[in-house]
């Protein structure tokens, strides 16, 4: 009898270990998601703490000091923030509302454009050392060129990210509507493009970023700094 029960305990064990090691394996498959207003799927360049995708509201966890940056005096690389990314159209505009559960300084959510580790650039809705949330961006070529924009109001802002064959333009908005010029750089390397979503924790314990009001377009951007 006492054979029977640990015989039938030991094929209960085995199951539920199976599952445990199936539904792991099954995490760790999830490389790429689809947001149904972009035009084709986002892949995972480091992976998040998590992330979920529902009703128009992507949501995505970074770990511990995790952050997209060289510095440019040298020494400080850091390239691990986790970032969902697709290749656009030749001419495109990204844009997003974000939200950020800020916690501590440089706590961010980003619209990236990405090629690889040493050409990239970032528009981030981030937490300033002055405990102010605040538009900043970053364009990388070999090394980071870092430039903070307007202080903001709250922990919510509209980002846009739009690409003009070689060039790309950055601007952010407070009602999705008007949009406010941060920055017009030039971004051109063998490797193609990639833009997404990134959340980033450079000095803390992870960030937790919501993306809403998700919206692509392959038009050209005509006018750069008439709020259009």
């Amino acid at each position: 009898m006492y054979k029977i029960f640990y015989s039938m305990l030991n094929r209960v064990c085995l199951l539920v270990y199976g599952l445990f090691i199936s539904l792991g394996s099954m995490a760790q498959e999830i490389t790429s998601f689809t947001v149904e207003s972009l035009p084709k799927k986002l892949d995972w360049i480091e992976n998040p703490i998590s992330f979920n995708y529902e009703s128009g509201a992507l949501d995505i966890q970074s770990g511990p000091k995790t952050d997209m940056f060289i510095d440019p005096m040298g020494g400080h690389i850091v390239l691990n923030a986790p970032r969902a990314v697709f290749k656009p159209d030749g001419y495109f505009q990204l844009s997003a509302k974000v939200h950020v559960n800020f916690n501590s300084d440089y706590d961010a959510g980003v619209l990236i454009l990405y090629a690889n580790e040493t050409h990239w650039a970032k528009l981030c809705f981030e937490y300033s050392p002055q405990k102010e949330p605040m538009v900043v961006s970053v364009v990388t070529r070999e090394i980071s060129d870092d430039a903070n924009s307007s202080v903001i109001s709250g922990s919510t802002v509209f980002l846009r990210i739009s690409g003009l064959g070689k060039a790309c333009v950055f601007h952010y908005s407070l009602d999705g509507k008007y949009w406010h010029f941060v920055r017009y750089f030039h971004m051109e390397t063998k490797d193609p493009i990639r833009i997404g979503f990134s959340s980033q924790s450079p000095t803390g314990e992870g960030c937790d970023v919501k993306f809403t009001d998700i919206a692509y377009t392959d038009n050209k951007l005509e006018n750069l700094r008439n709020g259009s």
